[in-house]
């Protein structure tokens, strides 16, 4: 959206701040021996005592408070009484909700205790290159440049990016203009970030695959080719300069 007046900027804060601490008290709570339905139930508990109600949920009848994704779960993973997390996991819990009509989304990849499996230097690459990318961002830099900004630092860490997920323009509902920030760069596309615009940018970087498949349930996507794939998302606020990053406090960064 663009934000016009200050009340929206305050808005767009507190949604974000709502969102950004729901992340880090679910990264917190999370477990090994615990079901993802546990850890979801204790977000959209902590959703609720701010009055905010889950994007997902309100918006496509999602069967969750947050989408939870375990080890080759790409993306959109379910809630589930079936999914214990395990010592090593590689989790990624992604939360969105909505709070006085204004919409916020942020989302974070994580290794559950000991990293067993080397999951962590995915974790840390895609951390990184989400930093780099938003601070990249000002007004009239081109959309496709910070996709191509995205795959190419990928590539130096030898790794894929998801070519089929993307980031997207936030506000006043969960998905507006600019609707797709993808991870790599479309020549075609001119289209460049606006100042006092509020947009969601997310890194979707794999070890294998470059496409996120969706699953039988209708929901859960994982990668084509296999392997595991990394997410992390803020919700900035496009300016002149460095972005403001709406999402600070969930600490996907420390």
């Amino acid at each position: 959206m663009s934000i016009t007046k200050e009340s929206e900027l305050i808005g767009m804060k507190r949604i974000s701040e709502v969102v950004g601490n729901t992340l880090k008290l679910m990264r917190e709570y999370a477990q090994v021996g615990m079901s993802t339905k546990e850890l979801d139930h204790f977000g959209g508990e902590i959703l609720k005592s701010f009055g905010a109600k889950s994007a997902p949920y309100e918006t496509y009848g999602f069967p969750g408070y947050s989408c939870i994704s375990v080890n080759e779960v790409a993306a959109h993973g379910i809630p589930s009484e079936k999914v214990i997390l395990r010592e090593g996991d590689l989790v990624n819990i992604d939360v969105s909700a909505e709070l006085n009509g204004f919409w916020s989304d942020n989302g974070g990849s994580f290794v559950l205790g000991k990293d067993i499996n080397n999951h962590q230097p995915l974790v840390d690459a895609s951390k990184d290159i989400l930093q780099k990318a938003i601070h990249a961002i000002k007004g009239g830099v081109k959309i496709a440049d910070i996709g191509f900004l995205i795959e190419s630092e990928a590539k130096k860490s030898g790794y894929k990016v998801i070519k089929n997920l993307a980031g997207h323009g936030v506000g006043r509902s969960l998905h507006e203009k600019p609707e797709d920030i993808l991870n790599y760069r479309v020549k075609t596309n001119q289209e460049r970030f606006k100042k006092n615009t509020t947009v969601a940018i997310e890194t979707f970087i794999a070890t294998k695959s470059t496409y996120a498949v969706e699953q039988n349930d209708g929901w859960t996507l994982v990668g084509n080719k296999g392997g595991f794939v990394t997410q992390h998302e803020h919700t900035i606020l496009v300016t002149d300069e460095a972005p403001i990053i709406l999402t600070e406090g969930n600490g996907i960064w420390d």
